[in-house]
């Protein structure tokens, strides 16, 4: 009797065709995300729908990557190559968050488990980069105090920002309606200080922390200034549906 054979499971190429196939619209989507974080996220979920990882797996790479690029920060003094390997470990972060859900699309093993793991992590990670500033200043540049308060600051604030857009999304889903995004190139370049991404790429001034402070706090600022001016608008949208 000759047995069947088992289905073979498509390729990298394959994977990465069908992701291209099926994006999303980067309507409202900030620049680093859109056009860069998203492209290399199509090649790790690629990779990891060929290999058979699962999305929790990708998941879990995440976290590792977010953590030691934080270990580096915290445990070593600033230097280039300190602060390059921390910048480029939370980048690499970044790309498998965005990958884990493209790779429960691939292999149709999407679940609330999986996405309530993407949350927690997130919702860990989200704080987590701000306070290792703070613990990371306490520990190597004690003389620099207003950095690490602009980092709790900036805890409190992403944490709420954070918040505000799953809770918003949740109920907006709730009520049967979609969250519009705005359109156009132009609003993702608007959007770049806000970006997840360039929040990664600033820790390479890490090596000068004098002017890692200016580029920190500058981008705390203009963040502050938008989740401010979108929690508004999300709380007029609910208010009125």
């Amino acid at each position: 009797m000759t047995g069947v054979a088992a289905p073979t499971r498509p390729g990298f190429s394959e994977y990465l065709a069908d992701l291209n196939r099926a994006q999303k619209s980067g309507a409202g989507v900030p620049a680093y995300t859109r056009w860069v974080n998203r492209r290399l996220a199509r090649g790790v979920a690629a990779s990891a729908a060929a290999l058979g990882l699962t999305p929790n797996a990708v998941t879990i790479l995440s976290a590792g990557l977010s953590a030691v690029g934080l270990a580096v920060m915290i445990v070593f003094e600033p230097s280039w190559w300190s602060a390059l390997v921390t910048a480029a470990l939370l980048a690499a972060g970044y790309v498998f968050d965005s990958a884990d859900g493209q790779v429960a699309r691939l292999t149709g093993a999407s679940s609330p488990a999986g996405e309530w793991l993407d949350h927690v992590v997130d919702a860990i990670r989200t704080p987590a980069i701000h306070l290792s500033v703070a613990v990371a200043v306490m520990l190597h540049r004690p003389d620099l105090i207003w950095l690490a308060i602009v980092a709790l600051l900036f805890t409190v604030m992403s944490v709420g920002q954070f918040m505000s857009q799953i809770l918003a999304e949740q109920l907006v889903r709730n009520r049967g309606g979609e969250a519009a995004e705005a359109s156009g190139a132009r609003k993702s370049l608007l959007l770049l200080p806000t970006d997840t991404g360039i929040l990664c790429w600033s820790f390479a001034f890490w090596a000068a922390p004098a002017v890692f402070f200016v580029v920190y706090a500058a981008l705390f600022i203009i963040n502050t200034v938008h989740t401010a001016a979108s929690m508004r608008r999300k709380y007029r949208k609910l208010a009125a549906s």
